[in-house]
C-alpha cells in the first residue's frame, strides 16, 4: 500500500484556486424519454388524451427539484479465513429503488384556455400512468362505468428514459446521469387550500433498474465565450464560423479572399489595396453562426 503524503505548507493563493469553486446545487437539466413502445400506441394514447401538441422541453423546464441518485454493495461476512478477523466482500451493487423529481405546474402557456401545456406536469405524468395500466371500458368511454376495468401492457411497452445533467456557470463540466428502464410508478398528492397562495408543484417518483453516468466534455461555444483564446484558436473560431448572414449583406468567402456586400475586399478597402485582405487572426467573431463554411487557407 502506497504510503499517505506528509502534511505541506499551502498558500491562500492554493486555497483559493481550489476550494472557492464549489459545485452548486441549482445548475441541472433534466430529460424524460417518452415510453419506447410501439409508437401507434402511444401517439394514439396521447392524441385521444390531449397530449398530442405538448412543449417537451417545458416539461423538462418545469423540473424544479431532484436528487442525485445514490449505489451500495451488498457483503457478505467471512468469518473462517482468518482467527479472529470478520471480512466482508462484496457480491453485488445495489441501486436506490426509486428517483423523486418534482415539477412546477403551469397552467396555461400559449394562451389558449385548455391547451396541451396547461397543467402538464400532472396531465402528462397521469397519462403516463394511465397508458400502463392500459386502461379500457366496455361500453362507455369513462373511469365513471360500473364496466371500468384494465391490463397492464408489457414492461417493454412502457419502458421511457430519464437522465439527470449537472454542470456549471461556465458549462466547462458536465455530470449526466442516465436511468435504464425508467417510468414512473406514483403521483403525489398535492394539497390546495384558502391560505395564502403557494406555487403549485407535484412530484413524480421513477423507478428503474439501474444508472450509469456519463463524463461529458464541455460545451465548446460556451467555452469559447468564457475563456480567453490563443490568437491560433481565434483564428480557427473565426474560419470555422463566419458566415454570410454576418458580413453586412451577401458576402461570400473563398481561400482567404473576402467580399462584403457582393463587393470584392479589395476594392471596398478604404486604402485603395489591389490585394485581397485576409482574417487577421486575434479578431472577435463577426456574424451568426448558422452553419460554417469551408475553412480559410493560409492562415
Amino acid at each position: 500500500m502506497a504510503e499517505a503524503p506528509r502534511p505541506k505548507k499551502r498558500t491562500v493563493s492554493d486555497i483559493r484556486s481550489k476550494l472557492l469553486r464549489p459545485a452548486t446545487t441549482s445548475h441541472f437539466e433534466v430529460f424524460i424519454q417518452q415510453p419506447a413502445g410501439p409508437d401507434v400506441n402511444w401517439d394514439k394514447f396521447k392524441n385521444q388524451n390531449g397530449l398530442g401538441g405538448f412543449d417537451q422541453d417545458l416539461l423538462h423546464l418545469c423540473c424544479s427539484e431532484t436528487v442525485l441518485p445514490g449505489s451500495s454493495l451488498a457483503t457478505t461476512e467471512i468469518n473462517n479465513d482468518y482467527t479472529g478477523v470478520t471480512e466482508r466482500h462484496a457480491y453485488r451493487r445495489l441501486f436506490d429503488d426509486r428517483i423523486d423529481l418534482t415539477f412546477y405546474v403551469i397552467y396555461d402557456t400559449s394562451g389558449t384556455p385548455g391547451g396541451s401545456n396547461s397543467y402538464l406536469p400532472i396531465r402528462f405524468f397521469e397519462g403516463w400512468v394511465k397508458y400502463i395500466a392500459n386502461e379500457s371500458f366496455a361500453g362507455n368511454p369513462g373511469t365513471g362505468s360500473g364496466n371500468y376495468s384494465y391490463r397492464m401492457r408489457y414492461p417493454k411497452e412502457y419502458y421511457g428514459g430519464l437522465s439527470i445533467t449537472k454542470f456549471e456557470r461556465d458549462y466547462r463540466n458536465v455530470l449526466k446521469y442516465n436511468f435504464v428502464n425508467a417510468y414512473p410508478i406514483s403521483v403525489s398528492s398535492i394539497p390546495v387550500s384558502y391560505d395564502a397562495s403557494d406555487l403549485l408543484k407535484v412530484t413524480i417518483s421513477f423507478s428503474y433498474i439501474r444508472y450509469y453516468i456519463d463524463n461529458v466534455t464541455g460545451l465548446a461555444e460556451n467555452q469559447a465565450a468564457t475563456t480567453p483564446l490563443t490568437l491560433q484558436q481565434q483564428a480557427q473560431f473565426n474560419s470555422s464560423n463566419l458566415t454570410l448572414p454576418g458580413l453586412e449583406g451577401a458576402g461570400a468567402l473563398s481561400t482567404g479572399a473576402l467580399s462584403v456586400g457582393g463587393i470584392s475586399q479589395s476594392v471596398a478597402n478604404s486604402s485603395g489595396n489591389t490585394v485581397d485582405r485576409r482574417v487577421e487572426a486575434g479578431l472577435p467573431f463577426v456574424g451568426r453562426n448558422v452553419g460554417p463554411l469551408e475553412r480559410f487557407s493560409g492562415i
